[in-house]
């Protein structure tokens, strides 16, 4: 008798944002007072993920990086009262090693 289990368990769907996420993102990005830098650093991740994507023939590199971008966006307000605060932050976390970096 064996200790393994007889069926496989079914893998977790991988993430797959809405067709419209990559352009509401985007917006979003152009609307944030960080637009000027976030803005080219989206598009030339959208544009790497885009050749990654057509070398591969998946669109999981896609949907990392917005993923990876909706994160940023979304921990955007809680970085600013952190550094509002005038707390140290001396032993910071690099955002990278928190979201897996960028693709």
């Amino acid at each position: 008798m064996s200790a393994q289990p007889d069926h496989s368990p079914v893998p977790a769907a991988p993430y797959a944002p809405a067709p419209g996420a990559p352009a509401e993102l985007l917006a979003q990005l152009r609307a944030d007072r960080r637009a000027e830098q976030w803005v080219p650093a989206f598009e030339r991740d959208w544009t790497k993920a885009l050749e990654d994507a057509r070398h591969a023939f998946s669109l999981t590199p896609l949907h990392e990086v917005v993923r990876t971008w909706q994160l940023r966006a979304a921990a955007a307000p809680d970085v600013d009262a952190f550094m509002d605060s005038g707390q140290d932050d001396a032993d910071f976390v690099d955002l990278d090693d928190v979201f897996g970096g960028r693709p």
